[in-house]
């Protein structure tokens, strides 16, 4: 093939980087050479008098410092390690199908194919540049271009960058899809091989691992000043950069593109709507299935089947998507694998980790669950603890048992004692309103909101947050429940797991297979912290589902398209959520009673509770 257009772009904008880096090296070599030539004339009598003897003395400790800055930052951006995406290695002995396609679509391509192949949990695929030391492995571990050439131990030429891969593609997409989508990805290891951009690339990485570097706190003085220095200088450089380094990947993508043109061209359009199919089903799938799991101490080890199941359900429900169902006889690309569910349970743990901030190991309170245990080990326990919590700040709060002829000697957990709570025919609560000076409803306790005579804070009534605008349109009642539970959560959330480590214990061993920052999980999180209103209607809903459960037979269900969801007679409910909102937003209780008598829910009865 000849070369691309996009790829001679690419080789200009690479030379325009290096031009950069060669002029900050002759601005740091300027100095230097000054006073070489005002030395060197002093020693040939040629540069004589007051003035060349002063300009010697003060540009010749200045020419020093200068190199010494100049030393230290290039040693910096040459230790200094750059951001390497988490990943899941897979290695030719586990997918040796798979290696061997990629390897057949480097060689139609005529480029070298990538040095290694990596899983990473999302939807996209990427070619990824692992040169560093600090990425490389050890010597006697050095793993073979998958090309072929695995004889030359110990190779010269550059190493091949890694291809990542969206593990939720191998489960859903067929094999020849998944060729279709990654034949322009590995065609960019052609243009990535060529010296003036991989030289550019990895200047402009060096850059970005030295800011990143002189970013981290730190305690010493000396070292903050030293780094803030280093910082300043290679962000002056990383925006002199910053336009050549952007049309320089948009030239290698573009002749990437156009090398692939010819591989497997009538697949490509159909991969392509599987991508974005792909991609709204994982987000819909770990929004609405994993996060309330992972936020329970469980994570689901399936992850990518899962994809696979709310995706047919879809295509169940969506007319859009029926002919993609059809696509499910043919060989999918997973089968490239030769464990995939031991693949699927590290990209899946990986996935907690990234989106969430679990642990990177299972433990007592980070366990795996599978699909088949997931409405009971999650969905009804995640209810009963709701529901435990809600009553739990309800008797902080002094709120009476539900009324009734015979009231009951104790506060039993009923779903009429929230309902009876809750119930106001008062104004809503806006911010800063300070009409209601009264006890919450339903109390006849003083509790946390009555304040004794004197004492300053919110008036009685009040939810603390009065600033939360969130709050603004329910009624007193419902935000003051909502105000303590959001308290309550975060109180629980702050309290230390038992199965983590003390702050005085010292900390585990670094993985040497973990290469990436993860000081700061979650690196990707997927909601904002819910809002007190948000907690309340959660609480309320999960109330009203241990009620059901507990008197009307209904049981815990697993929708992989909305996640938890209650199921009456197997049919899952689906107009529950209007009425919890009535009663939380106009305080009237009306509707979602009726709904519970339509159902022959028991809202006296007591409950179960987590």
């Amino acid at each position: 093939m000849g070369v691309e257009a996009g790829a001679q772009a690419a080789r200009a904008r690479s030379l325009a980087v290096l031009r950069i880096r060669s002029r900050a090296l002759a601005v740091a070599l300027l100095p230097a050479a000054v006073a070489v030539i005002l030395l060197a004339g002093a020693v040939g009598d040629r540069l004589e008098g007051p003035v060349w003897d002063a300009a010697r003395w003060v540009l010749t400790p200045f020419a020093v410092l200068v190199l010494l800055a100049a030393a230290g930052i290039a040693l910096v951006l040459a230790r200094a390690r750059p951001a390497m995406s988490p990943t899941v290695p897979v290695t030719e002995e586990a997918a040796p199908d798979l290696y061997r396609m990629v390897r057949d679509l480097a060689d139609r391509l005529d480029v070298p194919a990538p040095s290694a192949i990596a899983l990473t949990p999302d939807c996209d695929s990427w070619l990824e540049d692992r040169t560093h030391p600090a990425h490389a492995p050890p010597p006697a571990e050095e793993h073979r271009d998958i090309a072929g050439a695995g004889k030359q131990a110990h190779r010269r030429h550059p190493v091949a960058p890694v291809l990542v891969i969206g593990s939720p593609f191998l489960w859903w997409m067929r094999v020849g899809e998944l060729r279709a989508v990654l034949a322009p990805v590995i065609a960019g290891t052609g243009p990535s091989a060529h010296p003036d951009i991989a030289a550019a690339r990895r200047f402009v990485r060096g850059l970005d691992a030295a800011v990143a570097v002189a970013s981290e706190p730190r305690r010493d003085p000396v070292s903050r000043a030293v780094l803030a220095g280093v910082g300043w200088v290679a962000r002056i450089l990383l925006r002199s950069c910053r336009v050549h380094a952007a049309e320089l990947e948009r030239g290698v993508a573009a002749a990437a593109a156009e090398r692939a043109q010819a591989v497997d061209y009538g697949l490509r359009i159909v991969a392509q709507e599987q991508v974005g199919l792909a991609y709204a089903g994982w987000d819909r799938l770990l929004t609405r299935v994993a996060l309330p799991a992972w936020r329970m101490g469980r994570w689901p080890s399936r992850l990518d089947a899962g994809v696979v199941a709310a995706l047919t359900e879809l295509s169940r429900r969506d007319r859009l998507a029926e002919g993609f169902a059809s696509r499910l006889g043919e060989r999918p690309a997973c089968d490239l694998l030769e464990e995939p569910g031991t693949v699927d349970e590290a990209a899946s743990l990986l996935a907690a980790r990234l989106f969430h901030g679990g642990p990177a190991g299972p433990g007592p309170d980070w366990s795996p669950v599978d699909w088949s245990e997931y409405p009971d080990e999650v969905v009804d326990r995640k209810w009963r603890l709701d529901a435990a919590r809600l009553h739990r700040v309800l008797d902080a709060m002094g709120v009476r048992p539900a009324t009734g002829p015979t009231p009951p000697a104790t506060v039993a957990p009923t779903l009429s004692r929230v309902l009876d709570h809750l119930t106001d025919t008062g104004p809503a609560w806006t911010a800063g309103n300070t009409g209601a000076t009264g006890p919450a409803a339903g109390s006849t306790a003083p509790g946390p909101d009555t304040a004794p005579s004197g004492a300053t804070g919110p008036p009685p009534g009040r939810p603390d947050p009065l600033d939360d605008e969130d709050l603004a349109g329910t009624t007193a009642p419902s935000a003051t429940l909502a105000a303590r539970l959001s308290a309550e959560l975060a109180r629980e959330e702050a309290a230390p797991s038992p199965a983590a480590p003390s702050p005085a214990s010292p900390s585990p061993a670094p993985d040497p297979a973990a290469l990436w920052d993860d000081r700061a999980l979650p690196l990707f999180p997927l909601q904002p912290p819910r809002t007190a209103r948000e907690l309340l209607a959660d609480h309320l809903t999960a109330m009203v589902c241990c009620a059901a459960m507990d008197t009307a037979g209904a049981a815990p269900g697993l929708d992989w398209l909305d996640g938890p969801t209650l199921l009456i007679d197997g049919e899952r409910t689906a107009d529950l959520a209007p009425k919890v909102l009535t009663l939380i937003e106009d305080g009237d209780a009306t509707p979602l009673r009726v709904w519970l008598s339509q159902l022959g829910i028991r809202p006296e009865k007591p409950v179960r509770l987590g």
